[in-house]
């Protein structure tokens, strides 16, 4: 199968297949969000890594210093919209070579994100997996940190934002659609659509409000150290309330 994460959601693509650990049929799968949920990292913390690890002083200095002076208007555009502060903080990739950045992903893996996995997402993951579900991993991060951390929790199947590249660097742009909030919920439709799946048995696990959305979708949702919007809306519906360390 294809070795390259595919966009969601187009007939002729699809998500980012890794070496099957079952081979048993399933009918239902677990959908993870990641950062937040799976792990303690985000979006910022990965690109911190990249910003700190320039080819000179200089530019680590310049660009950790230019995000952390954003932090306050990240906030703001992320409370707002999810898909907006995606956007805009992708933008930060900018003139960033993609051989650069996939040379670096593996060991910004290991250094930054590993460390911050929960250890009951492993436990959630190998007990999901246990009682037949499909592993999928469902998020907004870049596909560069999606499928170490795919592989390293065993999931099956991942989907991710993939940042646009002309002539070896990047455009500041992901290519479309934007995976974040609405469109996470689309394309889990489709894929249980194409692969018989019924949503109603199928679990998700979140810690977001704006992915309500992909909490809605499913059947059998779970929250995961919630927002405190998406804490109490989880409470009104008794859905499971999680909090991992």
């Amino acid at each position: 199968m294809s070795s390259v994460a595919k966009r969601p959601p187009k007939k002729a693509d699809g998500p980012k297949v890794l070496e099957p650990t079952l081979v048993a049929p399933r009918r239902a799968a677990a959908f993870y969000d990641l950062e937040g949920t799976l792990c303690s990292t985000n979006i910022v913390h990965t690109y911190g890594y990249f910003a700190r690890n320039q080819p000179t002083f200089l530019k680590s200095f310049v660009k950790t210093a230019s995000t952390l002076a954003q932090v306050p208007f990240f906030a703001i555009a992320d409370s707002y919209s999810r898909k907006l502060f995606n956007e805009l903080f992708y933008r930060r990739y900018k003139g960033e070579s993609e051989d650069r950045l996939k040379l670096m992903a593996e060991e910004m893996f290991e250094t930054v994100v590993k460390p911050g996995i929960y250890e009951q997402s492993y436990a959630m993951v190998r007990q999901s997996r246990a009682a037949g579900y499909v592993q999928v991993l469902v998020t907004g991060a870049l596909d560069l940190l999606a499928e170490p951390v795919a592989r390293h929790l065993g999931m099956d199947v991942f989907v991710a934002n993939e940042l646009e590249y002309v002539d070896g660097y990047c455009t500041g742009k992901i290519k479309q659609p934007l995976l974040a909030g609405a469109t996470k919920a689309t394309w889990m439709r489709q894929y249980a659509a194409e692969n018989g799946f019924d949503l109603e048995q199928c679990l998700a696990f979140s810690d977001s409000m704006s992915d309500l959305p992909m909490l809605t979708v499913v059947g059998k949702p779970s929250v995961i150290n919630p927002d405190f919007r998406l804490k109490q809306l989880a409470r009104q519906f008794d859905w499971p309330v999680l909090s991992f360390a």
